[in-house]
């Protein structure tokens, strides 16, 4: 077996408080990195999408997301063989986006594919693949990159950096491949706020706290183990913000603080246990709503507005904030949400 079992560095280590390297014994496959937080919880990071969670029971696994592509699930599952024999019998969407979603095709009819009902509703309807996020993130960006690098290449002199923008060309013909192969997927079962799966003696929570980074997150609870999946409900990072509900946000992370748990496993970023970083997010989404506000009610589009807002003083807990900015689909969020709510 190729695979090799190391310990490494659990994440990748940031300029915060709030954010503290963590160490965590790691079983390295071909593209994804496992890292076991709890016997048989592993966090899967390394692949095309979101971060995973892979829960190993006494008879079978249950996945938290599964990835943007279907090759991208298919790499997935064949590395989760370096970890376990046993097979996958449960996929949990946290919530509808293309990079936690569009590996569900790759599931058979022995797999239950389990979401909040709202996940279904949204993967039926919605036309995922033409609208953000999957418009901006892969539908335009990755034909973007191949004609930028095509023509990097036509221009480049240097034999060594031509043989690299080369192999990033192949790299993006590759993806541009693979995404052509997506069929957005629901899931096949559904719940309204709660449902408790027992595996053998492990207790799986799945709880819908209210709306927040859409409108159906869910959040996988292991109530013995202490560790919560937040998906993109809560990150390490910023999350996109393009299909928030923000008041509603701020109030079901403080229903997520309420349990009790020791470390958080999101689908972007890495593990963290600090409850100060979901207090400092909760923080960040009410000031940038308030400043945006301030910023419409001078008259400024919502893409000029999302140019100017500054939020800088929240960079020691994100440090992906370096000036003043923020992502202009969240920013035309803002203002979408506040027209629903007859705000001015």
């Amino acid at each position: 077996m190729r695979h090799r079992t190391i310990v490494a560095i659990a994440s990748i280590l940031f300029a915060t408080s709030a954010v503290k390297a963590q160490t965590y014994p790691v079983t390295q496959g071909k593209t994804y990195k496992f890292e076991k937080v709890a016997e048989g919880v592993y966090y899967a990071s390394g692949g095309f999408g979101s971060n995973n969670v892979v829960i190993v029971n006494e008879q079978d696994v249950l996945l938290v997301d599964d990835g943007t592509t279907p090759a991208a699930a298919r790499a997935f599952l064949a590395d989760i063989k370096a970890i376990t024999n046993k097979p996958v019998r449960t996929v949990v969407n946290t919530h509808f986006h293309y990079d936690h979603t569009d590996g569900n095709s790759v599931f058979g009819p022995e797999v239950q594919i389990v979401a909040h009902e709202y996940v279904r509703n949204a993967i039926a309807t919605f036309d995922v693949l033409n609208r953000e996020p999957f418009i901006t993130s892969q539908k335009t960006a990755v034909p973007a990159r191949i004609d930028a690098l095509t023509k990097q290449i036509a221009a480049e002199r240097d034999p060594q950096k031509k043989a690299a923008f080369q192999k990033d060309l192949a790299a993006a013909q590759t993806t541009l491949n693979q995404l052509k192969e997506i069929k957005p997927t629901p899931p096949n079962v559904t719940y309204s706020s709660k449902m408790v799966l027992h595996k053998g003696s492990r207790e799986i929570q799945l709880l819908f706290l209210g709306r927040g980074h859409t409108g159906g997150d869910t959040v996988v609870f292991l109530p013995r183990e202490r560790i919560v999946c937040t998906g993109d409900l809560m990150e390490s990072r910023l999350a996109y913000m393009g299909d928030a509900f923000f008041d509603e946000w701020v109030t079901t992370l403080g229903a997520l603080k309420n349990l009790d748990f020791g470390l958080v496993l999101p689908g972007h970023g890495v593990p963290f246990s600090d409850k100060g970083l979901i207090t400092a997010f909760q923080s960040y989404l009410s000031d940038i709503t308030t400043k945006i506000a301030g910023l419409r009610a001078q008259g400024m589009t919502a893409d000029q507005a999302a140019s100017r807002v500054d939020l800088t003083s929240y960079a020691k807990d994100f440090p992906q904030i370096t000036g003043p900015g923020a992502d202009p689909r969240g920013v035309r969020r803002i203002y979408a949400w506040m027209d629903e709510r007859g705000k001015k």
